[in-house]
C-alpha cells in the first residue's frame, strides 16, 4: 500500500469534514444521543472496518466515541486510513 506523503495527506484531509491529524494517525469524535445510539454507530463501523480488513482504535464514554486510524502495518497514514474514514463519514 505505501505511506502517503505529507501533500497527499495535506490534500485527504482538506475533503474529510470531522478528522484532525495527530502525527500518524488521523481521529473524529462522535456525540449520539444515549449509549444505545453511541453502540449502534459502532456497531455500523465494525461492519465497514471488516468489510475493508482495516480497524480502527474506538473509544467509548457513554455517548461519545473516539475512532482513531492509521495503518499499524505501514507505520502511518495509508490511503485505507482515508477511505475508512470517507465511509465513516457516511454513516448517520
Amino acid at each position: 500500500m505505501g505511506l502517503l506523503t505529507e501533500k497527499q495527506i495535506a490534500a485527504r484531509m482538506k475533503k474529510l469534514k470531522g478528522w484532525k491529524r495527530n502525527g500518524a494517525q488521523i481521529y473524529r469524535t462522535v456525540v449520539k444521543k444515549n449509549f444505545v445510539e453511541a453502540m449502534g454507530f459502532v456497531q455500523s463501523v465494525a461492519l465497514l472496518a471488516e468489510k475493508a480488513d482495516h480497524h480502527p482504535d474506538i473509544d467509548i464514554r457513554w455517548n461519545t466515541i473516539t475512532l482513531v486510524l492509521s495503518t499499524h502495518s505501514e507505520g502511518g497514514l495509508t490511503h485505507k486510513d482515508f477511505d475508512l474514514a470517507e465511509q465513516i463519514n457516511a454513516l448517520r
